[in-house]
């Protein structure tokens, strides 16, 4: 049963949260791992895409126009994945460790107000429709 249309992306958004703090705590962990390349993820813009979806506008999509039969078709969806990548951005000490342990513990203290807010949030939802079902229990 579905709570309501966001409830699903926030529960991935909290999912991402979690790999996240998970990414940023083995960077700190590796802090003094030789050649250790600092990791993270972006995810952002899949929640951005999976939200267009749930709420589109639609002045703000624009179709294609193929005059001609041989021209190429928009690229068909796929299923949306976060990108793990390298967060090269700073330099490498002596032994090529690119770990910044102030840029760690900011980027982890950041995930952990938006993790945070999530299950707020995902707590506001799930009230309001505990509140609907009690409300209708008394009638």
């Amino acid at each position: 049963m579905q709570i309501s249309r966001v409830h699903d992306l926030m529960v991935r958004g909290l999912d991402y949260r979690a790999l996240r703090q998970d990414m940023i705590s083995a960077n700190i962990a590796n802090v003094g791992t030789p050649y250790y390349r600092s990791r993270d993820i972006a995810f952002e813009g899949v929640l951005a895409r999976e939200k267009a979806k749930l709420f589109p506008r639609p002045e703000a999509t624009l179709p294609m126009a193929a005059t001609n039969p041989r021209h190429l078709r928009p690229p068909q969806e796929t299923k949306a994945r976060a990108e793990v990548f390298f967060r090269d951005g700073h330099l490498a000490r002596n032994d090529g460790n690119t770990v910044d342990l102030d840029v760690e513990t900011t980027e982890m203290a950041k995930n952990t107000v938006m993790y945070n807010a999530l299950i707020a949030a995902l707590k506001k939802d799930s009230a309001i429709f505990r509140s609907i079902i009690d409300a209708s229990a008394k009638t």
